[in-house]
């Protein structure tokens, strides 16, 4: 049964998207990018945007019953490649051994133009049961 993540505020409800969507043990994070809870994206440059991004994903993973530490798989699009070393020093400030899987991406745009980051994530639900092989453990 697919259950609907919702934090506050939404700011995907006006485009019909889900926050998120848990679905057994797992928990399936749109991308979040550097916009403050007013909407729009941060001022200070890439890494203003990457933190504010982090929190925001913070909070719809702990929506869903989550956290960071429990993110198995991010994939982080930039707009600009050069960033590869900011993006690298955001994963060491929020993410801890063993890191998730990635997928770092430079694509030409995101939503606006003032966005440089926007990360997605699929996390395990806390005290889901693990599943492996078919089998729950």
């Amino acid at each position: 049964m697919l259950e609907r993540v919702i934090t506050t505020p939404d700011p995907y409800e006006p485009f019909l998207l889900s926050q998120g969507i848990k679905v057994g043990g797992l928990l399936f994070i749109s991308g979040q990018a550097g916009a403050g809870d007013d909407g729009k994206i941060v001022r200070g440059g890439f890494l203003a945007q990457g933190e504010q991004a982090f929190a925001n994903l913070r909070r719809a993973l702990e929506a869903g019953g989550s956290s960071l530490k429990h993110v198995i798989k991010v994939t982080i699009f930039v707009t600009d490649m050069g960033h590869f070393d900011d993006v690298v020093t955001l994963r060491r400030k929020f993410f801890s051994a063993p890191y998730p899987a990635d997928t770092i991406a430079e694509i030409k745009a995101l939503y606006t133009p003032d966005a440089m980051i926007e990360i997605e994530a699929i996390a395990a639900v806390a005290g889901a049961p693990a599943v492996a092989d078919g089998q729950e453990r």
